[in-house]
């Protein structure tokens, strides 16, 4: 009997993984166009993050209705929704390069930002239950982030590939290619997942649904500071590779010198970081089911704390790192010493199902409406860059390091998290 209930689970669990890999490919696209975006317009680097932002706000308001939806709709119906939200909002970007209009495509990055947060608050909260919870809950969201990382990897590069002429005079055209497989995406997931049998949770009795509580997942703490530490997480995640590669393609500063194809190199450092985010969920899944999630969030935000002060005071030393330098494939190109915040990409991998694991432990009944609770506070990734890019405008144009500051400031806190916050200290409060 348990053999197969393991054997019909199957692909249920490759659909969610697979879902898992379309969230990071549509919302790392946002990253790079920003980067076109404030050239092809002439806008500072505050505005230029604003897609970035218009993708991740979307959290913020849609976070807790997306749970109350998959309460109501379940997990299928919720995800079918989603993907066709995601097409019109995709398709939307890619009509902005057409109409060359900035506000069309922010419209379309939102939109499409609606879609991510409804694919989260299905994503998450199933693979944790089809683990079984726990750490082998983990283990199987480190397992489907690895695929994530691993979509962030592919388009970060295939971007930097497809703006050879230069930022400077890169167009939204440009990007077509990576639109429109985004578009063929999110058509065949559609396919998949309505011709998938995904297991729903069972409906409450009529009375239950009729009872009050004067609970809720916001009066667990550990939940409450469990939120906040992946506002800041996501927001960190995506800030550190943000802001390092504006800073090594920056035509005014030269960073990476002369003779170079500057966009192929600091889109692949960048994608380094997303690549090493890969190989960290990787491990994380290996070790989930013999670390506790406390343990493993506890080290990884020490390490990446040190790591990002290291990168902000040491001495802009060349050193050889092996990248893709356009034609000429991979070779080892001289970049700043500071380049190693790409490692941060370890310590960033196994963040969000820590926290996450941590969080909704010991919330039974209230899982549900936690994961959207969660998802709003995903907004955090489009509101931590936007304040690190205000920093370097700030500082006239070259304040890139000093915006790191943010990220110190982050990973100090989810180590708070993972000592002292993610405690659960509210046991007497019913679940079942």
């Amino acid at each position: 009997m348990e053999s197969e209930k393991h054997k019909n689970y199957a692909l249920p669990i490759i659909v969610m993984i697979f879902l898992f890999g379309m969230i990071s490919f549509v919302t790392n696209l946002a990253s790079p166009m920003g980067d076109i975006l404030k050239y092809q317009f002439q806008v500072p680097n505050w505005m230029g993050t604003l897609g970035v932002f218009a993708n991740f706000i979307a959290y913020a308001i849609m976070g807790y209705p997306a749970g109350n939806m998959l309460q109501k709709l379940g997990y299928k119906k919720t995800a079918l929704i989603a993907i066709a939200v995601g097409f019109v909002g995709v398709g939307i970007q890619t009509l902005s390069g057409t109409a060359q209009s900035f506000g069309v495509y922010l419209l379309g990055a939102f939109i499409a930002g609606f879609s991510m947060c409804l694919l989260n608050t299905v994503v998450n909260p199933m693979l944790n239950k089809l683990g079984g919870g726990g750490n082998k809950g983990n283990q199987l969201i480190q397992a489907g982030g690895s695929f994530n990382s691993l979509c962030g990897t592919a388009v970060i590069i295939l971007t930097g590939l497809l703006i050879p002429e230069g930022i400077k005079n890169a167009q939204i055209s440009n990007v077509f290619p990576l639109m429109y497989a985004a578009l063929a995406i999110f058509a065949f997931a559609f396919v998949v997942i309505a011709l998938t049998k995904i297991p729903e949770n069972e409906p409450a009795p009529e009375k239950k649904i009729k009872e009050t509580s004067k609970y809720g997942p916001l009066s667990f703490r550990h939940f409450v500071l469990g939120s906040v530490a992946i506002f800041v997480y996501v927001g960190v995640e995506v800030g550190v590779p943000n802001i390092l590669q504006k800073w090594l393609q920056n035509p005014d500063l030269n960073v990476l010198g002369d003779g170079v194809n500057v966009e192929a190199i600091a889109g692949s450092v960048a994608a380094t970081y997303w690549l090493l985010m890969l190989v960290g969920r990787l491990l994380g899944a290996m070790v989930g089911s013999k670390v506790s999630a406390r343990s493993m969030l506890t080290v990884v935000s020490s390490v990446g704390l040190l790591l990002t002060l290291t990168a902000m005071f040491i001495p802009e030393i060349p050193v050889n790192m092996p990248v893709f330098n356009g034609a000429e494939g991979f070779a080892l190109v001289s970049v700043p010493l500071n380049a190693l915040l790409v490692l941060v990409g370890l310590c960033t991998s196994v963040m969000w199902g820590g926290i996450f694991n941590l969080a909704v432990e010991g919330l039974g009944k209230y899982t549900e409406k936690a994961s959207g609770i969660f998802m709003a506070l995903v907004c955090g990734g489009g509101i931590l860059p936007l304040l690190q890019n205000g920093i370097v405008d700030l500082a006239g144009g070259v304040g890139y390091l000093t915006s790191y500051w943010v990220i110190v400031v982050g990973a100090a806190y989810i180590l708070f998290y993972a000592m002292v916050g993610s405690k659960n200290v509210n046991k007497d409060i019913p679940v079942d």
